[in-house]
């Protein structure tokens, strides 16, 4: 099979693609499009433990702390011990991190629209039920 019929190949050639461009969406906000993910998760819902974020972006819990540690030192973000689980930290936006919300969702949204330009409603959903199915498919290999 040629090399571009692998799926795994495109994958990733968009993986790359994609993350460059979304770090130069975000960079004018001086985080990283990882920092920009825990960002987005803790809009959703902020007060989660560390090791619940990092279930989330299914990311190792070092280095989800590490992003952390980086995003502390910029004002977004403070941790605090559980008050029933001392071993546990939660994770809440500072003002700062509430505040900067609206002005990095609009150029991520604007970002994501231009991704998906040429593809219909149902494209983009169907697409995301394949890369779940792949992902499923792999996850435990």
């Amino acid at each position: 099979m040629e090399l571009e019929k692998y799926i795994g190949v495109m994958v990733h050639r968009a993986d790359l693609k994609l993350n460059n461009y979304y770090q130069k969406v975000v960079q004018p906000f001086d985080i990283t499009v990882d920092q920009w993910e825990i960002l987005v998760v803790l809009w959703e819902k902020e007060g989660i433990t560390q090791k619940e974020l990092a279930e989330r972006l299914v990311r190792d819990q070092t280095n989800v702390g590490r992003m952390l540690f980086k995003l502390e030192k910029k004002g977004f973000v403070r941790r605090v011990t559980d008050d029933t689980d001392r071993r546990a930290m939660r994770v809440y936006l500072t003002p700062k991190g509430r505040e900067v919300r609206e002005d990095i969702l609009a150029p991520s949204i604007e970002a994501y629209n231009k991704t998906i330009a040429g593809l219909s409603e149902e494209d983009v959903d169907a697409f995301r039920r394949i890369l779940a199915v792949m992902y499923d498919n792999v996850k435990d290999l």
